[in-house]
């Protein structure tokens, strides 16, 4: 009789823990999902100013450009041509920079 007690203890204290520890593990990917979105959305702001940056002191520039002058940066990292495409959109419907050309090979920016 005491070996059965003592059984349904230990089962009941495992699902206690179990149920306690659950949600702060839940809680802990919830937290570190938001920090990685922070995270990128910190990385996109600081890459749009760099490309203004560049615009300013060059005049123009493509994407091919753009993409060297930010995987060249300290702690830069590869960006893609879409990467830059979609940052040169979101620039363009900011107003800051306009597309000289329509699209393709030649199309440059420049600020506005």
């Amino acid at each position: 009789m005491g070996y059965i007690l003592l059984f349904i203890i230990a089962v009941v204290l495992l699902i206690v823990i179990v149920v306690l520890l659950l949600p702060r593990r839940a809680q802990a990917k919830v937290v570190g999902i938001c920090e990685a979105a922070l995270g990128q959305s910190k990385k996109k702001k600081e890459n749009k100013a760099k490309i203004l940056e560049l615009l300013a002191e060059r005049g123009e520039a493509s994407n091919s450009d753009i993409r060297e002058y930010l995987g060249g940066l300290p702690a830069g990292r590869q960006v893609s041509d879409r990467t830059v495409v979609r940052y040169m959109n979101e620039l363009e419907e900011e107003g800051r920079v306009e597309q000289i050309g329509e699209t393709g090979h030649y199309t440059t920016y420049r600020l506005k």
